[in-house]
């Protein structure tokens, strides 16, 4: 039997305290980008530039987990009867999009350098790297506490990379102050560049996987369905569907077969039996049609 999975739901005031978190990170993130595209110009650093272009990436991640946290709460409606909660993968495919041409344009400019390595101001880049272990490390800080939503989960372990990344320009700095080895810099913004790049391809597969309507790589299909025949009254189960909205609320089809006899109390219990079950596995909204033993089930295949 797989692993079971139990999704808890926030609660409007922690939705609300989601937000504001989110909120003071967008401002660090923002405001910080803005410094880096000028501190990268001024000591003409690749590595700041192509960190500058990451951290753009990062903004709009988290003005799009900003905007979604609140978007979420609009449930669903006559247009979009599973509610909005695809929007975040549309956002997610935009800011990957970014990062992808951000880093290729990176990428274009800093292979040339690393052959025909340019002076660098080094201090300047020390004092830019102390700035983004600055402000990244208070936007992860205040991004931590509480009954953190996976949008400002997933935004947070982002600006710790981010934090990590700064760790490595500034010791590249100072190794460049210290030799006068200007290939460094143009070798860390490639190294950035191609660590972005390794995580974009990593979200695209599991963005195209959503949009796909694939089986949620987690999920236990044989082990759920070996569950449910253990219930009283089930004989089999089949036409069963599972996909995923947004890569962490799931939905699922199924039917089962019972007796062609059993009452309404008893098909009421195997129903309710069966969602539980299903529930169980990771599912947010299961489906749970009831069959009849020789029923010919149309539309099957």
């Amino acid at each position: 039997m797989g692993h079971h999975h139990h999704h808890s739901k926030e609660k409007p005031e922690e939705a609300g305290k989601v937000r504001m978190r989110l909120k003071v990170a967008f401002a660090l993130n923002f405001f910080f980008t803005i410094i880096e595209f000028v501190g990268g110009a001024l000591t003409n650093s690749m590595a700041i530039l192509s960190d500058a272009v990451h951290d753009l990436g990062d903004t709009v991640a988290i003005g799009s987990a900003l905007w979604l946290e609140k978007v979420a709460e609009k449930g669903r409606d006559n247009r979009y009867t599973y509610g909005y909660r695809r929007f975040s993968t549309l956002g997610a495919l935009l800011t990957s999009l970014i990062l992808f041409a951000g880093s290729i344009i990176i990428l274009r400019e800093a292979i040339p350098r690393l052959f025909e390595p340019e002076e660098v101001m080094a201090k300047g880049m020390m004092w830019m790297a102390l700035l983004g272990i600055l402000f990244n490390g208070l936007a992860v800080l205040r991004l931590k506490g509480g009954n953190a939503s996976l949008n400002n989960r997933a935004v947070m372990l982002h600006l710790m990379e981010d934090v990590l990344g700064w760790v490595a320009v500034l010791i590249g700095s100072i190794i460049i102050h210290y030799t006068g080895w200007f290939w460094i810099d143009p070798l860390l913004s490639i190294g950035v560049a191609i660590y972005i790049l390794f995580h974009v391809f990593g979200n695209m597969r599991k963005i195209l996987g959503v949009f796909l309507q694939t089986t949620p790589s987690d999920f236990d299909k044989s082990g759920m369905e070996e569950e449910l025949l253990t219930v009283d009254g089930i004989h089999e189960v089949h036409d069963t569907h599972i996909w995923s909205l947004d890569g962490n609320y799931h939905v699922l089809s199924i039917h089962v077969v019972v007796d062609g006899d059993a009452s309404g109390l008893a098909q009421q219990g195997i129903r309710k039996e069966a969602d539980r079950i299903i529930r169980n596995y990771g599912i947010d909204h299961p489906t749970v049609a009831i069959e009849f033993k020789g029923e010919v089930c149309p539309g099957c295949e």
